[in-house]
């Protein structure tokens, strides 16, 4: 089992017994989204921006605009961090300060980069696309020059990370349990409802397959 070297900045010290380092964890948790928050320093004021992204092996590639001022951020500080949480249930305990949640998280650490080769950059773009919606990009009509050219594209390599997860039931205290309060956990999950056409739609056009195959898999 691979796992990240534990140091001072990826420690997780707060719910230590919940964390963990291990590689193929952290990367089931990255991969089963597709929004990160990237942080950054602007003006003097921490910020976070949610990010769609793509991962590939060690690395995570975010797009934008090349006026995008985070992004730009990032490239000027060489590095940055990344978190992603699933939200996977709500804990409701007999006592207030005993409520939680169940979830998946990781933080990631590393260093960034900016992607200039047209071909490398558009491999990114397509790789993003699909993971929101798988085979999205044959669908679509080629990317112009100078979209491409206006779209900057960063290559973030993790150095190290951590995972948290909570995935179990209400912890009351010894003498509550006795109390008539009714407790317990709600799942908690994201599902696809019907695709949606856009009104300015051509007629005859019919919602894709590979979009209805989307809506089937993560209706429930």
């Amino acid at each position: 089992m691979k796992q990240y070297e534990i140091d001072k900045l990826n420690r997780v010290k707060r719910g230590a017994n919940r964390a963990t380092y291990d590689i193929e964890t952290i990367n089931k948790i990255i991969d089963a989204g597709f929004l990160g928050y990237v942080g950054y320093i602007y003006d003097g004021y921490p910020i976070s921006i949610p990010m769609a992204y793509a991962r590939k092996e060690d690395k995570i590639y975010l797009h934008g605009s090349t006026g995008n001022r985070m992004l730009q951020a990032i490239l000027e500080a060489e590095k940055t961090s990344i978190t992603i949480m699933h939200l996977d249930a709500l804990v409701l305990a007999r006592s207030g300060l005993h409520h939680s949640v169940n979830y998946r998280s990781v933080t990631l650490f590393g260093k960034v980069s900016k992607i200039e080769d047209d071909t490398k950059k558009t491999a990114i773009l397509e790789q993003i696309i699909n993971n929101m919606v798988p085979n999205r990009w044959d669908s679509l009509r080629p990317m112009h020059q100078k979209e491409l050219d206006r779209t900057l594209v960063v290559e973030f390599t993790i150095e190290t990370a951590s995972a948290k997860i909570r995935d179990e039931g209400v912890n009351d205290e010894p003498k509550d349990y006795d109390l008539p309060i009714w407790a317990g956990i709600v799942p908690i999950k994201q599902i696809a409802e019907f695709p949606i056409s856009d009104e300015k739609l051509e007629k005859g056009i019919e919602i894709p397959e590979h979009v209805l195959n989307y809506y089937h898999n993560n209706k429930q």
